[in-house]
């Protein structure tokens, strides 16, 4: 195996594309376990931290643009991820444990696109926009057109995910995440993102997200649209809650059957709408 330390984009996309079975390495915790394990055997690892446009973060009129490369150590420690954007701060705080969230990043976490975990549904949520480098050129796509199947990405060869943007989302909503799960730092046996805006009793907008249950992020427009102009009393967050249950494709496992999973939706849905607007009135 090959293993090389471009400093620039270009220079790591050029090697990518020049050898095949070659992969990035970012924070490596996923990658390198899987390597152990004999699942991948890359032909060369192009590692990413000597790139350093893919550490900064910068502010625009559009939103905020999160390096692929800042870990979400720091992504949970960004006070500017305020108002819908902090749904991914709140996600950032949440995942795992410390030691992951100091070495793992928010580009890998979309690169590796596993079902299972609380940043790509934070990003779904948010509406978030990937930045992606490639052989020819670079190119900025809806999350959700890069998350296309369990560990699987739109990503072509040679391609590197460079930068994300969180748009500012609707004035004065707040953004909010949510895990259900057996033990601290476990993956979640349900997790659930939302964007949530009130004008006074009423909701006026929200955007709904559900994680662990399925192929990729949980988005179900009908839900948002039975929550809008309502109070969000138990009625509708209970029917909201079955539109997501029953749009919901989970898979048994240790932490949980589908059935189970299913059961958690609108619950787990009450709970953080509860929380984001007690955020909203902070």
């Amino acid at each position: 195996m090959r293993y090389a330390e471009p400093e620039t984009v270009e220079e790591g996309v050029t090697l990518l594309a020049s050898t095949e079975h070659s992969r990035c390495i970012a924070g490596g915790a996923t990658l390198v376990a899987m390597m152990n394990a004999g699942h991948i055997a890359p032909a060369m690892l192009v590692s990413l931290h000597r790139m350093r446009e893919l550490f900064t973060l910068t502010e625009s009129a559009d939103g905020l643009w999160l390096g692929a490369m800042m870990s979400h150590r720091v992504v949970a420690a960004e006070t500017r991820l305020r108002g819908a954007m902090a749904v991914v701060r709140s996600a950032a705080s949440q995942l795992a444990h410390p030691s992951i969230r100091n070495m793992g990043t928010i580009g890998g976490s979309v690169c590796l696109a596993d079902p299972s975990t609380e940043m790509p549904v934070a990003l779904v949520a948010a509406s978030a926009r990937v930045e992606i480098a490639g052989p020819g050129g670079r190119r900025l796509v809806p999350v959700e057109d890069v998350l296309v199947d369990r560990f699987k990405t739109s990503l072509s060869h040679g391609e590197i995910v460079t930068r994300i943007l969180l748009p500012r989302g609707v004035e004065g909503a707040v953004g909010h995440h949510l895990r259900f799960s057996r033990v601290s730092g476990d993956y979640p046996t349900v997790s659930l993102s939302l964007i949530l805006a009130m004008q006074g009793d009423t909701c006026s907008h929200v955007r709904v997200v559900v994680g662990s249950c399925g192929p990729v992020p949980l988005h179900v427009a009908a839900a948002d649209q039975r929550l809008i102009h309502t109070a969000l009393g138990e009625e509708d967050v209970a029917a909201a809650g079955q539109f997501l249950a029953h749009a919901a494709s989970p898979i048994d496992d240790v932490r949980g059957s589908a059935e189970y999973r299913r059961m958690l939706i609108p619950r787990l849905l009450g709970r953080a709408l509860t929380q984001a607007r007690e955020l909203a009135h902070v």
